[in-house]
């Protein structure tokens, strides 16, 4: 599609209402004309965007922390993340901050893995994936309203937490974006053998 071309799913806002202004999150109801002439409302969480680091140590261990995720009602193991403190500051600044931070180490090699939307049904969020190694300790504060463990785990670690429904789909997906192979069960690996 050019630049002269107007894609047929294409909405245009009409008008913005905020809904709600939070500490983190702005919800807003926009109202938008659709390419057919007709209006319509779309809710909408305006988000400054974030980071999610996969961190690897000198062996193969992954970083993951563990923290109580309100909204589900229990505990989950993630990969390290956190949101940008306003939409300009530099992804790979908040990446650093959140990796000292939450896992009180530093990373002498970074590898952007990319920036997707997260629930772009709803949310403006994008996260931004980052590859981190040559890891060494290095003193972080975690935020005074952050309560986590912190862990590094080995392939299987992994699996046993993913196979109990523990973890969050970015850790699952940063994983698989990094490449970093999550040890399979016996089944597991018989049915990726094509057996």
């Amino acid at each position: 599609m050019n630049a002269e071309t107007v894609d047929p799913l294409r909405e245009t806002l009409v008008e913005r209402r905020s809904v709600h202004d939070g500490r983190l999150l702005h919800v807003v109801d926009d109202t938008v004309r659709l390419e057919t002439g007709r209006v319509a409302h779309r809710e909408m969480v305006e988000h400054p965007g974030a980071v999610c680091i996969v961190a690897v140590d000198a062996d193969g261990r992954v970083a993951l922390v563990r923290q109580w995720r309100h909204p589900i009602g229990r505990p989950t193991w993630e990969i390290p993340a956190g949101t940008r403190d306003h939409p300009g500051e530099a992804p790979e600044a908040t990446a650093a901050r959140e990796l000292a931070e939450e896992m009180n180490v530093a990373a002498s090699g970074w590898r952007e893995l990319g920036a997707w939307p997260l629930a772009p049904g709803y949310s403006s969020e994008v996260m931004h994936f980052f590859l981190a190694t040559g890891i060494a300790d290095a003193p972080g504060t975690t935020d005074e309203d952050e309560q986590l463990e912190r862990a590094w785990c080995t392939p299987a670690d992994v699996r046993r937490h993913i196979d109990a429904g523990a973890v969050d789909i970015k850790t699952i997906a940063a994983l698989a974006i990094a490449g970093y192979a999550v040890a399979a069960e016996p089944e597991q690996a018989t049915l990726a053998a094509g057996g």
